[in-house]
């Protein structure tokens, strides 16, 4: 009988639920943005395979400018299942301030309005400007955009031209896993690092600090006294100085002496500080459930999926989005992680064969110098010994 059970049971079926490689015909499948049009910051986007690429994806086409690209698909929750959003990015140059990142949430409606304000479920990708950079991974909760507590790595630096491939996977244990280039940068719990659920415990707002609370752990010495010939006054009037004979106080104002350093100053006196035989150490007030904490064990369900997009803000562009799957299936994002691995090893290689031919022709062209150098001595060595030689003959 249980054999016939388990025989008898559905198996649930992975899939696919996006996936695009930017192949003929991706214009049709991509809306782009024109929320940014009126003011004319906003970018058009291009097909591309950049420096060193062989596989074409989508790319940002001007510096300075908004980029808005987004896709609907069939629109469906999360609940229960294991999601993985997992796409390429290939920064041609450094972006210096701007975004590589995407936005997943629930189906457009007009899809030409998407924006910095369009609700979504989840932001993921590198972000940088200036000496800030970071990878993020913002969770939608309670209406509210939560960041991650500590930044996740950042992996766009140089080399440039070489693509990067970004795997977020979300489980229904409410745990989460950050892969980048195929290796993990996190894995944890949603709970523990996004402050997604008010504190569990909260100081009591209704208790307070007692009038006679001594919080100060040092104080000044009382029996230290300041030294009766310790000189506090750095400047002092300069005695030995004389009105001068053709002063007039009449024309030039009274005279007055000049000041001087004091030669005895000695400094401002502190008395030495103690430790203070009051203090009762740093106040806090007791701690209490918070009324208003309630518990979700599905803070990571969401009730609908149904667009991916990017959003982003570039001052330097040319960035290169590629290979984009969302799926409940590693198998089938394995299969698109082997596409970028194939095209990562061909732009590594590439990359380090100018860099190695760069390397060799500033060798060649210090050799040439240092030839050039040499010769010009040997003509000034001949030129001093012919010198010499007219000097004898004369």
């Amino acid at each position: 009988m249980l054999r016939l059970a388990l025989a008898s049971a559905p198996l649930v079926a992975s899939k696919v639920y996006f996936s695009e490689t930017f192949g003929d015909g991706w214009e049709s499948r991509w809306a782009s943005s024109e929320w940014k049009k009126s003011e004319g910051t906003q970018g058009e986007w291009k097909a591309a395979t950049g420096k060193w690429g062989t596989d074409s994806g989508v790319q940002t086409s001007a510096d300075s400018k908004f980029y808005g690209l987004s896709a609907n698909f069939e629109e469906f929750s999360n609940e229960g299942k294991t999601v993985i959003i997992q796409y390429q990015a290939k920064y041609e140059k450094d972006i210096e301030c701007g975004g590589g990142y995407v936005k997943i949430g629930p189906k457009l409606d007009d899809p030409a309005m998407f924006g910095d304000p369009t609700e979504y479920n989840i932001m993921f990708g590198p972000d940088k400007c200036g000496y800030t950079k970071r990878t993020h991974l913002i969770f939608n909760y309670g209406g509210k955009n939560i960041l991650k507590k500590s930044d996740l790595a950042y992996k766009q630096d140089a080399p440039w031209g070489v693509s990067h491939l970004y795997r977020l996977t979300l489980n229904s244990d409410n745990t989460v896993k950050v892969d980048i280039d195929q290796e993990e940068v996190y894995s944890g719990n949603m709970k523990d690092d996004w402050e997604l659920l008010a504190a569990k415990i909260i100081p009591d707002p209704d208790d307070k600090k007692p009038g006679d609370w001594v919080d100060t752990s040092m104080m000044d010495d009382p029996e230290d006294a300041k030294p009766a010939d310790w000189v506090e006054e750095k400047r002092i009037v300069d005695g030995d100085a004389k009105k001068p004979d053709d002063w007039d106080d009449e024309e030039d104002g009274e005279w007055e002496a000049p000041m001087k350093d004091n030669a005895e100053y000695k400094g401002d006196w502190k008395a030495k500080s103690i430790s203070n035989p009051e203090y009762k150490g740093v106040w806090e007030a007791k701690k209490i459930d918070n009324p208003e904490y309630v518990d979700d064990d599905k803070v990571y369900k969401y009730d609908k999926f149904g667009f991916i997009g990017f959003d982003l803000w570039q001052v330097k562009a040319e960035t290169i989005f590629d290979n984009v799957i969302i799926t409940d299936d590693a198998a089938e994002a394995d299969a698109f992680a082997a596409n970028w691995k194939t095209a990562n090893a061909l732009e590594t290689a590439a990359q380090k064969e100018e860099e190695d031919a760069k390397k060799a022709e500033d060798e060649a062209s210090k050799a040439s110098a240092k030839d050039d150098k040499d010769d010009d001595d040997d003509d000034d060595d001949d030129k001093d010994d012919k010198d010499d030689d007219d000097k004898e003959d004369m």
